[in-house]
């Protein structure tokens, strides 16, 4: 079980700051990766979500669990700078309570099916033990174009 810092996450992701939201891998296996995200006051979304009471858009924890199986399934893929994974469906997102600077987001993502082009996983967020969040996300992969629209 593998444990990834910033810079082989890098490598893997395509995301950059301020954009990429996986600070740690713990845990690398077949079908289950554990990915931190450290909270931070300094992140531009709390300038407006909310000043006087900051919470980390839910949309941007589902983007994080995201990322995190991003790793697991790009790390996978030998060829993977010639590819590209996209997002295509978030089914059952909960989010239990707010996430605010200074907490340390955990984000556990499962494989539920997987295939060349597609996987389907299913994860929980936590802070200190409790859950804040789960989701199922399922992407696909295809070949980098020239340009997006191509």
């Amino acid at each position: 079980m593998p444990e990834l810092d910033i810079l082989q996450i890098q490598d893997i992701l395509p995301h950059r700051y301020p954009l990429l939201l996986v600070d740690r891998i713990l845990e690398l296996e077949d079908t289950r990766v554990v990915g931190i995200k450290n909270v931070t006051a300094t992140e531009p979304h709390f300038l407006g979500h909310f000043p006087e009471y900051p919470v980390m858009p839910g949309v941007l924890i589902v983007e994080t669990m995201a990322q995190v199986a991003g790793v697991l399934v790009l790390s996978q893929i030998p060829e993977r700078k010639s590819k590209v994974v996209f997002l295509t469906t978030i089914e059952e997102a909960k989010f239990r309570r707010p996430v605010m600077p200074g907490d340390q987001l955990r984000v556990e993502m499962t494989v539920i099916s997987k295939s060349m082009t597609r996987a389907k996983m299913k994860g929980a967020a936590t802070v200190n033990g409790q859950l804040v969040a789960e989701a199922t996300v399922m992407c696909v992969l295809r070949d980098k174009q020239t340009s997006p629209a191509a």
